[in-house]
């Protein structure tokens, strides 16, 4: 009997953290979309079936090195890829790399050390002792602190990769509310006090497996006491000499245009 002919897919194809794109007739990049994988796989790789994207199959693996002898393709990490794919392909790229680090990470079973497989496209069982488990975020806090009508908060972090200041920013701890984070980050990091504490809007973060939750607060008291060990440097600024800012992928950029009006 004749193998089903395999249906069109996009493939996301990841050698560790960056993306395979496909050169297009118009010259634009995009995600391959075919038949078959664009890379050949090897026995171990694993290929996920991940949620459709605009009703289209979508299929991520991971290679071992990157394409460099092929003039269809080009590598790109995916925080780069924002610029260059239409927005809902780069977040199912992001998605995609999530999913692929879940999978990399859950090899075998935290209780009993056995096997883990896949029980569904996004579980997986271990074959010994049944544990389950499922893809998990790490939900962080980011929030734009303003003082009167003219003055932003913005701060410099040690793990920036790069002279830009961006916006206070931390992890939610275990029972604690989003807002009760947002409080207590500002406090730990600044030495500030703010209130009024009010949800933006949020953000998948594939860097690894992250949720930025946006706030907008105001400044309601307290001294700068920067936290050495998270931060560089944090200031106020005028909305009319501010530095150098996020890069427009982030939700950072988001509250601090919004903040100055600047539009996409």
């Amino acid at each position: 009997m004749a193998e089903p002919e395999r249906q069109d897919a996009y493939y996301f194809v990841f050698c560790k953290d960056d993306l395979l794109l496909e050169r297009q007739a118009d010259g634009t990049l995009g995600i391959p979309f075919q038949a078959q994988p664009p890379v050949a796989l090897k026995p171990w790789t694993t290929v996920l079936s991940v949620s459709p994207l605009q009703q289209l199959p979508v299929r991520a693996y991971s290679i071992d090195a990157p394409v460099g002898d092929d003039s269809r393709y080009e590598m790109c990490p995916l925080r780069q890829s924002y610029y260059k794919l239409p927005l809902a392909h780069y977040l199912k790229a992001g998605k995609c790399a999530e999913l692929l680090y879940w999978d990399r990470s859950t090899r075998y079973c935290g209780v009993c050390g056995g096997m883990m497989h896949f029980h569904t496209d996004i579980s997986k069982r271990c074959e010994h002792c049944g544990k389950e488990v499922w893809p998990q975020l790490a939900t962080a806090i980011i929030v734009r602190i303003t003082r009167g009508a003219d003055e932003v908060l913005l701060a410099r972090g040690r793990n920036f990769r790069g002279d830009f200041y961006g916006l206070i920013a931390g992890f939610v701890e275990t029972g604690e509310t989003l807002e009760e984070a947002v409080a207590r980050e500002v406090q730990e990091e600044t030495g500030l006090h703010v209130a009024n504490i009010r949800y933006f809007g949020s953000q998948p973060w594939p860097y690894p497996c992250g949720l930025m939750v946006g706030f907008t607060a105001d400044y309601v008291g307290g001294q700068i006491r920067v936290q050495r060990e998270e931060l560089k440097n944090v200031a106020w600024f005028h909305r009319d000499h501010l530095p150098k800012l996020p890069e427009k992928l982030s939700i950072a950029r988001r509250l601090i245009d919004d903040w100055t009006g600047e539009k996409d």
